[in-house]
Parts: structure tokens; sequence; C-alpha cells
């Protein structure tokens, strides 16, 4: 994937720089840090190039109006002492103030501007917001990967109008998934988990078309059994979705062979430490529940991580976040890790719940790579052009 990064940059000039500053926050402070981190390394490339650097981002949905409790003033304070060096705020992120405070900046220095959000335009991506952006810098730089999936004033607009440049953390974004999928080593293996077919429709379609294996977990696994004629009892499916799963297997023959579960984790109830037992998919009762991949489905699994070069991972297998019905994903992840951890596996997952199930089993730290970008990530896996990225390229 070719786009224009950091390096191509010139000196001493004024940066404009899309970040994701949506943290969580706690009586008005900032609770987890993670994404002031992620934005680190741009910052300092550029201030090291005796750039100054302007941020840019959005923080909740103000609506384009000013909502007190929605001002990015609160995030300046901890960027600060995680940068170390002082980080000025402006009360706008356009108009003559927000010019005055970067002018005011010694080179090197770093500002960070009001809530985009503020103004109408911003989720509009209107060009006359965009202009008034713009106006602030010399060059623009996008490390907002999470953002990207949106064309907006400032993830999308601006990137039109002055040169445009992936920032650190979008490059190793991009170049993560370039290996993922893009331009993959073979044979990559998938893993697509969750609750509904029908909200990852357009992900699996995609996927079959470009992967060699797709094992299908969590609910999703139960719609493909029912289609299938497996009495899956009282468990998660979308039955009125049957008809298009068998058309996904059917279009799947002859280019991805679909792993499913051979067998399942079964309960009559989903509560923490319920009494479960593993059965095969001819032994579920009526009143069953599926929970979990069973041991041998993960055996397969395992098998085809390791005939794998490349794996890409978007959900659990099962409901990880009530124990025991947690062991399958926790397994998976840790064969993953240790494959990736030793170099025989390009192991890259993304979306909320993977991020949240592969943090529960202790490994995110061991995958090649693992995207916080949900509804972008999903969306670049789903084959889609994302606005921010295209905006980029060469």
């Amino acid at each position: 994937m070719s786009f224009r990064r950091i390096e191509d940059a010139p000196e001493g000039k004024t940066a404009l720089v899309r970040v994701d500053f949506n943290v969580p926050m706690l009586d008005g402070a900032v609770s987890d840090d993670t994404r002031l981190r992620a934005a680190l390394p741009t910052i300092k490339a550029l201030t090291a190039k005796g750039c100054k650097v302007a941020l840019l981002a959005h923080f909740d949905r103000p609506k384009g109006k000013r909502v007190p409790e929605m001002s990015l003033k609160p995030v300046a304070g901890p960027l600060a002492k995680l940068l170390g060096a002082p980080v000025a705020f402006a009360d706008d992120c356009v108009g003559d103030a927000a010019k005055a405070a970067i002018e005011a900046l010694p080179a090197g220095g770093v500002i960070l501007l009001e809530n985009t959000r503020y103004h109408a335009g911003e989720e509009k991506n209107d060009p006359e917001l965009a202009k008034q952006i713009a106006a602030l810098g010399d060059f623009y730089v996008n490390d907002a990967f999470s953002a990207a999936h949106r064309a907006h004033a400032s993830t999308e607009g601006v990137a039109h109008i002055l040169p445009a440049y992936a920032g650190k953390q979008m490059e190793r974004e991009l170049d993560a998934l370039d290996s993922a999928l893009g331009n993959a080593k073979r044979p990559v293996l998938g893993i697509v988990g969750g609750a509904k077919v029908s909200t990852k429709l357009e992900l699996l379609q995609n996927l079959i078309a470009k992967l060699d294996k797709l094992a299908i977990g969590g609910g999703m696994a139960n719609t493909f059994l029912y289609a299938q004629g497996v009495e899956i009892g009282g468990s998660l499916a979308e039955k009125d979705m049957a008809d298009t799963a068998r058309q996904i297997l059917e279009a799947a023959k002859g280019k991805c062979e679909i792993l499913l579960p051979v067998d399942v984790v079964v309960a009559k109830e989903v509560k923490p430490h319920a009494e479960a037992r593993i059965c095969g998919l001819d032994e579920i009762g009526a009143d069953d529940k599926i929970l979990d991949a069973g041991e041998k489905t993960v055996r397969k699994l395992r098998e085809a991580m390791k005939h794998s070069h490349t794996l890409i991972w978007n959900g659990p297998l099962g409901v990880f976040e009530v124990p025991p019905f947690d062991q399958a994903t926790v397994i998976a992840a840790q064969e993953a890790a240790e494959l990736a951890k030793n170099g025989k596996l390009i192991a890259v997952a993304g979306g909320g719940d993977t991020v949240a199930a592969l943090n529960h089993a202790g490994v995110a730290g061991d995958f090649t790579f693992v995207s916080t970008a949900g509804g972008a990530f999903l969306e670049w896996m789903e084959g889609k052009a994302l606005p921010g990225v295209e905006a980029l390229k060469r």
C-alpha cells in the first residue's frame, strides 16, 4: 500500500495532526490514556523536525454544539505529562484565536485544539470548515485510523487541501493490515466470531474470496450449523439467515475451506461457572444452549494455525465474558500468540470484542498487531475503501 509517510514531510512547518483522543473519562479526568500514548511517536517525530504540532480530535457526540462536558481541555494535561513537554490548548479548532495560539508556539511546540465536533460541518465534511481548518497549518497528518472510515472535515476534507501524510500509528496499522489481507503470506487463515451473521455478512463475503481457510465461531457458527440441519436446541441463532449461510458455504466451495465447530460446549443457562458439558453436534438437547466451541474444534483450529503463515482474527469463539465459556477463545488465542512470538505466524487481530478477548487471554502483546479501531477495522476487512486512508495514497 503506497501512502505518504512522515519522513517525507517538510521540516520547521506547522503540522495539523488528526489523532484519536476520544478517550474514556471518569469524573472529568482521563481514565485510560492508551490512545494518548498511541499518538506520542507521531508527535515526537514531528517536533524532532522542528515542526509546530496542532492536534485535531473529536470527543463524544456534541452534534455541532458546544457541550462543556465534551471539551478536550482535560486531555491536555495528561498528554503533556506523557510527552514530557508543555501542551497548549485552544478553545476552538478554527478561527483567529486558534491561529494566534498556534503562531505563539515555539518551534517544536504542541497545541491541542478544541473538539472538532463542536462544528456541525465536521461530520458533514463541509468544504468550508475543511478550508478553515486547513488555514491553520502547512501540511496534514492523519494518525487516527479508528476514524478513517468516516469522511469528515478533519479526517478527509483537509487531506485534499493540504499535503497529507500518514502518522506513525496509522502507518503501523496500514502496514499490518496490508500484511494480513492486502499482500498476505499464504496460506491465510481467518477467524470470525461474534453473535450475528447479519452484521458480518459483507465481511464473510469478502473473506471467502481472499482466505484459504475461514473458521466461524460464536453465535454466528450456530446459524451455520442450523442451516446445515443441526438441532441447536435453545442456542442463539439467526434462523432467518439460514439461506444466506448456505449461500456463503456454496460460494466458498473451491476457494476457501470453511471450518465450523465439530463439537460444542453447552449449558442450560448463561451464568458464571454454570454446569456445562462438551458434546457432539448430534447430542445437543432441546433446552441446551451452545456457548463455546468444544475441544476437538479447538484442536482443529490450532492445527490450521500451525499450517498457516498469516492469521486475521475478528470476534470471539464463545461467550468469553462468562467463564467457563471462554476456554476455546483463550486456548486458540494462546496458540496464535505462541506461533507469532516464535516468528511462525503473522497474527493480526482487531475489533472491540476481539481486543477484550485477547486481553482476557493475556496475549494481546504477543500478536503481531492488534488494532483497536473497531468500525474502521471491520470496514477494511469488508473490502471497503476508507476515505481517510484513500486521501493519503500517493
